[in-house]
Formats: C-alpha cells, structure tokens, sequence
C-alpha cells in the first residue's frame, strides 16, 4: 500500500478522533455554562447546546476534508511522520481558535445577562408621580422648550 494512502488514513482517523472528542468535551462542560448564561432555562440551554455542537462538528469536517490533499509523495516513514505532525498540528490549531471563539462569545452573552439581570429594581413601582403643579415652571425654574405662542 502506497504511503501517502496511509498518512490520509490516519490522518483521517486521527482528526475524527480528535474532533469528537472535543465536542462531546465542550458539550458536557458548557450545559452548565449555557444555563448560567441562559438564566436556567434548561431546555434552551440544550438545545443551542447541539446547535453549537452540530456547528462545531461541520466546521472541523470541513476544514479536515478541504486539508485532506497532500501535494508531495510520501515516500517513507519519516515523510508520513512529518506530514502527519504538519496537518494535525493545524488541525488541532483550527480546534482550539473554534473552542476559544465559542467560548469568547457566551461569555459576552453572558456578561450582558448579568448585566440585565442587575438592573432590576430592587422593589416594583409604587405609584406615580404627576406633573409639578404652578404652571410651565416646573421645580427646576421655568420651562426652556415653552414658547409665548403655546401660552407658556
């Protein structure tokens, strides 16, 4: 069997192998964090869980498969070492820049649901407050915007 037919198989196998590892990883790990980012709604937080998953996945396979060609022969074992080190190296280089950009991203999210969730007031609204009586002067001194033809 040609070299290079065995530098793609293993290649293959191990990028595959990597790549489901990743993402079941990230899965189980994130519920908790998509949760918290997600104020607890579970049944949210699974399912943009496995859209981020089925994303993960379609990106990886797809750079994997677009990286799959080799231009030069692989002539021996020292050749398809090399080769495979250089291509699972970027591999695992595209893996890590998906995790970082995934993970950067819910933690926006979830800095803005921390942040909403803090401008809550403490106690609800009361009552109203009306208008300041004593005509366009309101407690600040008169009106700026008030104009004589509007009878102010």
């Amino acid at each position: 069997m040609d070299l290079t037919v065995v530098a793609y198989v293993a290649y293959l196998l191990i990028s595959v192998g990597l790549t489901v590892w990743v993402a079941r990883t990230l899965s189980r790990n994130g519920k908790v964090f998509l949760a918290d980012v997600l104020q607890g709604n579970e049944k949210l937080a699974d399912a943009v869980n496995h859209l981020l998953v089925v994303g993960f996945y379609l990106v990886n396979f797809g750079f994997v498969a677009l990286y799959l060609s080799q231009d030069d022969a692989v002539l021996d074992a020292r050749r398809l070492f090399e080769a495979l080190s250089v291509k699972l190296g970027v591999v695992l280089l595209v893996l890590g820049v998906m995790h970082l950009g995934n993970v950067y991203v819910l933690n926006k999210i979830r800095r803005r649901g921390v942040l909403e969730r803090g401008q809550v007031p403490p106690v609800p609204p009361q009552g109203w407050t009306g208008p300041a009586k004593g005509g366009p002067a309101g407690p600040h001194g008169p009106n700026p915007w008030a104009t004589p033809a509007s009878g102010a």
